[in-house]
């Protein structure tokens, strides 16, 4: 059975692939496909986000799809970013844009009030089109300073900073980040249905 990745971020579709390497599926990407249209992200949520997508995809290649939306939410910000992510600032931004921006309007806030959380919700659409969504988040700080070291596609891990391994979360080893990824949690909620569609569903 395919199972569609809906995503062109290649650091993105690894992470899937890793995580789900013990389910005997076919992983293809939105890339491997050649798909260039955009699926709507106009959603007020991050489910409703990431069933927009996972529907759009399931309904142009037929094929089950999973698909995810999640951002950075800062309390003292209002949960900003939020959903708006990288059209926080009304335009499509960098990913030095996104981290410079949430240092600067983080620059005066104390230590105490800089909590902030990675929020990730998966879509996964079946062959018949029904839905199950998960949802899951990390709680951190965002840093005065942001860490030198960058992964593309992913600015916040360049600020976000976990206390209980004093570290930003760019700088976890692979069994920390595993321990902490968000996305690997929600998989595992979606692990049921996966395996339905490992056995022919």
């Amino acid at each position: 059975m395919k199972l569609l990745i809906a995503s062109h971020n290649p650091a993105k579709v690894e992470e899937y692939k890793h995580y789900l390497s013990d389910l005997l599926l076919e992983f293809i990407s939105l890339s491997d496909l050649n798909i260039k249209e955009e699926a709507p992200e106009d959603g007020k949520t991050f489910k409703e986000n990431a069933v927009k997508k996972a529907k759009f995809y399931h309904k142009l290649t037929g094929l089950p799809v999973i698909a995810d939306d999640g951002g950075l939410m800062i309390d003292v910000l209002n949960g900003a970013p939020g959903v708006k992510s990288r059209h926080w600032l009304g335009y499509k931004m960098t990913d030095e844009e996104m981290i410079q921006s949430v240092i600067e309007k983080m620059k005066d806030i104390p230590e105490g009030k800089r909590t902030c959380h990675l929020v990730g919700v998966l879509a996964l659409v079946m062959p018949d089109g029904k839905i199950h969504t998960q949802w899951a988040q990390i709680d951190g700080v965002v840093a005065q300073i942001p860490t030198g070291k960058r992964l593309n596609g992913y600015p916040y891990r360049s600020f976000f900073y976990l206390p209980e391994f004093k570290k930003f979360y760019l700088e976890l080893t692979d069994k920390e980040h595993e321990q902490m990824n968000h996305r690997k949690i929600a998989l595992l909620k979606l692990k049921p249905y996966l395996l339905k569609l490992v056995n022919g569903y």
